[in-house]
């Protein structure tokens, strides 16, 4: 990889909010690591990782009958250890005929049900668990 092109896209990097960038291409991969304070370039196959995950409890917006699937379908929206999106659907909060996802608030893996299917919430019931990396 070109070190001119390198110290371009460091500097670049620097001066923007996101920490993480990784480009590929035929015969070559730049992996730069933004800490908010300098640019890093990460060797080749070092991946960055948290030091630990912190714990995420999703709570009812309303009182309803948390479900863990569509009640036409057999499958959970989600299983323990699924990595999941901002704004994944999860599970479901029925209220009368309508269904209210239970959507991820951050990107993560999701850990658990906290809820049974089926059971009566209310407003502030936990009902999942995910582990995100710290927000920083």
């Amino acid at each position: 990889m070109n070190e001119d092109l390198v110290r371009r896209l460091s500097d670049w990097l620097a001066g923007t909010d996101i920490a993480w960038l990784e480009l590929r291409g035929p015969g070559m991969q730049v992996c730069l690591h933004n800490d908010g304070s300098r640019v890093d370039a990460v060797p080749d196959g070092e991946w960055l990782a948290p030091t630990r995950a912190e714990e995420v409890e999703v709570r009812a917006a309303s009182v309803g009958i948390f479900l863990h699937s569509h009640p036409l379908r057999e499958a959970p929206l989600a299983t323990p250890g699924q990595p999941v999106g901002a704004g994944q659907p999860l599970g479901l909060l029925r209220i009368g005929s309508l269904l209210l996802p239970v959507t991820a608030p951050r990107e993560g893996t999701f850990v658990g049900h906290a809820a049974e299917h089926g059971r009566t919430v209310g407003y502030g019931t936990p009902l999942l668990h995910l582990a995100c990396s710290p927000v920083t």
